[in-house]
């Protein structure tokens, strides 16, 4: 029986291995090797004249230290006034989001802007306010973006030009980090820039960022009441149709929203929830037709949403092998004490570098086990966090 658990110890380590090491590697190398044109370049900025229709539409709940800013931004975007529209939806706030929104709105340099402020008085959540508003939305081109991160100024007139290509029908941003107190995230953004480089070269990027992504209004279906990931569902679905998307590392999604332990971890809980979600609803995306979309979201995504149950199940080999295999026990114990130490020793500047990377992701597929394991139990708050 002993040689069948190791047997399926070590298929357990070699497919955590793939993930995070080979899968990377190889995904680099595939894409340099297709010499193909940057798909995230434009060359021509289309005039004014030519440029489509734009809603934006921002969903907010409780951002009120940011909603200002935000209009602020968007009123600053180098786009013509008359073919832009924005909605900001303040979903059952408890704090004074509307009132800030409703105030900034009246500023002199805001007033141009055709942007309309609307208060729920109940929090329905973020996918129920995408079912809700998109339609009633009048651009061709929608634009998801939180509230707490700033587009850069060119960001609507480049993304018009990528849509000029009747083969695009979503465009994402790339999502920067204005400040951390979390290094190893700032070091995990700056991976996930490369690793969604190269999966637009060799097809489409696995999803979007949702502080800020663009779609064509006709592609939207609405999505189920339950959707955790929208910034996932929503996009993959309409590449599902034979659709094109690309990832553009010249519109910038610069978050304001400074992490904070309390914030990641509520963060890592949902995306946890939300990976399984999506794996379970996009198996889709697997169909050989997909090709390296296919591919990619086989390695990159299905794996992630089941990498915190692969390295707690093969602990728990570890410990079931010791008395026939004494050193695993020592494995299993190294481990056991990395993600002790992570989970108590605090991200303080006095840790080497390597170190906090390593608690970060150890602590990112603890949190991540819990939201898979509060998902599988329905006791997930698919609302707003």
């Amino acid at each position: 029986m002993d040689i069948y658990i190791l047997g399926l110890l070590f298929s357990i380590w070699l497919v955590i291995l793939y993930h995070h090491l080979f899968y990377p590697i190889l995904l680099i190398a595939l894409a340099k090797r297709r010499q193909r044109r940057r798909p995230d370049k434009v060359t021509e900025i289309l005039p004014d004249e030519s440029l489509p229709c734009i809603s934006i539409l921002v969903p907010a709940y409780n951002e009120a230290k940011y909603i200002a800013q935000k209009i602020h931004n968007l009123a600053a975007l180098d786009y013509p006034p008359d073919k832009l529209q924005v909605w900001i939806i303040c979903d059952g706030c408890t704090d004074n989001t509307f009132a800030l929104a409703s105030r900034a709105v009246t500023d002199k340099h805001v007033a141009m802007l055709n942007i309309r402020v609307v208060n729920q008085r109940h929090n329905s959540g973020k996918t129920a306010v995408l079912n809700r508003y998109i339609p009633q939305l009048s651009g061709a081109i929608i634009a998801l973006s939180d509230a707490s991160a700033l587009m850069s100024i060119d960001a609507l007139k480049i993304s018009a030009s990528y849509f000029q290509q009747l083969s695009v029908a979503v465009v994402a941003s790339c999502y920067q980090l204005e400040n951390s107190a979390l290094q190893g995230e700032a070091k995990y953004w700056q991976w996930q820039i490369n690793i969604k480089r190269a999966e637009a070269c060799l097809g489409s990027p696995i999803g979007m960022h949702g502080a800020l992504y663009f779609f064509r209004a006709a592609d939207f279906t609405p999505l189920a009441s339950d959707t955790i990931n929208d910034d996932f569902i929503l996009p993959m679905s309409i590449i599902a149709r034979g659709k094109k998307a690309i990832y553009s590392t010249d519109i910038i999604a610069l978050e304001l929203e400074c992490s904070s332990a309390s914030l990641d971890r509520s963060r890592r809980v949902r995306i946890g929830a939300g990976n399984l979600q999506q794996l379970l609803r996009c198996l889709y995306l697997l169909h050989p037709k997909n090709q390296f979309t296919a591919f990619n979201f086989a390695s990159g995504k299905a794996l992630r949403a089941l990498m915190p149950t692969l390295l707690l199940l093969q602990i728990l080999l570890c410990i079931a092998l010791t008395a026939s295999y004494p050193l695993l026990l020592v494995f299993a114990l190294i481990q056991l004490g990395t993600v002790t130490s992570a989970w108590l020793i605090p991200d303080i500047p006095r840790l080497p570098k390597p170190l906090k990377i390593i608690f970060y992701a150890v602590n990112g597929y603890r949190w991540a086990l819990l939201g898979s394991v509060l998902y599988c139990a329905q006791k997930f708050n698919k609302n707003w966090h």
